[in-house]
C-alpha cells in the first residue's frame, strides 16, 4: 500500500552548476502531473512525465527542476533598451487606437519575459542524461516516503477493521433474539390493553413470523463479512488499490444502512451507528491511498 502524499529531492552537478529536482504530491482521484523546468528544456518534459507514471498512478504530483549555482546558470537577462522600445510601441499603438494606456508591473514583467535572453543553460540533449538520473533519484526517495506513509495507514486500517468486526459480531449475535423479544413486547401490550392471548395463538405466531421475516438481516451480514474479507485482502495487495477500496466501502455502507433499516432493535441501532461512524473514518483515510 502506498500513500498519495510524498516528497523526494535530489541534486546533481551540471555544467558547473547545481541541478535540483523536487517531487511532491497530495491527494487526487486521478493522476494530475505538473512539471516545471527551464523553458530551454521543454523537450524533456515528456520524458520526466514517463518516469513519474512508472511509479505513481494517482495524486496531484509536482516536479520542479531548477539549475542554480555558479556562472549564473539558469539566470535570465533582459535588454532594458528592447523592453523600453516594446513598451513605447504598445503606448503608440494604444494612442493610435484611442485606448487609454496605463502600464502595470505585470505588463512590464510580461514584456521583459518575452524579451529575455538565455542564461547560458546547456542544451536539452546535453542535460538530458543528468536530468533523468536526478529525477530517478528524487522519485526513489518520493516512492519510499509514500511506502512508509502507506505502512502507517495499513496499521490504522487493520485496527479499524477489527472495530468493524466487533460491531458486526454483536449485531449477528443480537439479531436472532429480536423476534422473540418482539413477541414478548406484543403480548405485554396486549395484556396492558386488557386482551389476553396465548403465546401460541395463531394470530400471534403469524405476526411474529412476519416481523421475523422483515427484520432478518442474515443476507446483509453475509455480504458484509464478504466485503470485509475482500477489503482486507485488497489492503495487503500490490499496485493501485484506492479506487477498488472506495467501491468496496460503498457496498459496506449500503449493507450497514440496510441492517439499520431492518433491525428494529435499539441495541442493533447503536451498533449500526458505530459501524457508520467507523466506515466514514475508513472512507476518509482511503482517500489518502493510491
Amino acid at each position: 500500500m502506498k500513500s498519495m502524499t510524498g516528497y523526494g529531492r535530489a541534486t546533481a552537478a551540471l555544467a558547473g552548476a547545481t541541478l535540483t529536482v523536487q517531487v511532491s504530491s497530495v491527494n487526487r482521484k486521478t493522476l494530475d502531473l505538473a512539471v516545471r523546468l527551464p523553458a530551454e528544456w521543454e523537450s524533456l518534459e515528456a520524458m520526466v512525465g514517463e518516469q513519474v507514471r512508472k511509479v505513481a498512478a494517482r495524486g496531484r504530483i509536482s516536479v520542479v527542476i531548477e539549475l542554480t549555482g555558479t556562472k549564473g546558470a539558469g539566470a535570465a537577462t533582459w535588454d532594458e533598451g528592447e523592453v523600453g522600445v516594446a513598451l513605447d510601441r504598445l503606448a503608440a499603438l494604444a494612442e493610435a487606437q484611442g485606448v487609454v494606456f496605463t502600464p502595470t508591473a505585470e505588463l512590464l514583467w510580461q514584456i521583459a519575459c518575452a524579451q529575455r535572453k538565455g542564461g547560458g543553460l546547456p542544451a536539452a540533449d546535453e542535460a538530458g542524461t543528468v536530468v533523468v538520473a536526478a529525477v530517478d533519484e528524487a522519485l526513489r526517495a518520493f516512492t519510499a516516503m509514500r511506502a512508509r506513509e502507506g505502512e502507517a495507514l495499513l496499521v490504522d486500517f487493520l485496527a479499524r477493521l477489527e472495530t468493524l468486526r466487533r460491531h458486526i459480531e454483536a449485531v449477528a449475535a443480537r439479531a436472532p433474539l429480536v423476534p422473540a423479544l418482539q413477541r414478548e413486547q406484543m403480548l405485554k401490550r396486549l395484556r396492558e390493553a386488557g386482551l389476553e392471548l396465548d403465546a401460541g395463538d395463531e394470530r400471534v405466531l403469524r405476526e411474529v413470523a412476519l416481523f421475523a421475516d422483515r427484520c432478518d438481516v442474515t443476507e446483509e451480514l453475509t455480504r458484509l463479512w464478504s466485503h470485509l474479507e475482500q477489503f482486507t485482502a485488497l489492503l495487503r495487495s500490490d499496485g493501485e488499490i484506492g479506487r477498488k477500496a472506495e467501491f468496496i466501502l460503498q457496498e459496506v455502507g449500503r449493507e450497514v444502512n440496510t441492517i439499520g433499516s431492518k433491525g428494529n432493535d435499539l441495541a442493533i441501532a447503536r451498533h449500526v451507528i458505530e459501524l457508520k461512524n467507523e466506515v466514514e473514518r475508513v472512507r476518509e483515510q482511503i482517500a489518502n491511498v493510491e
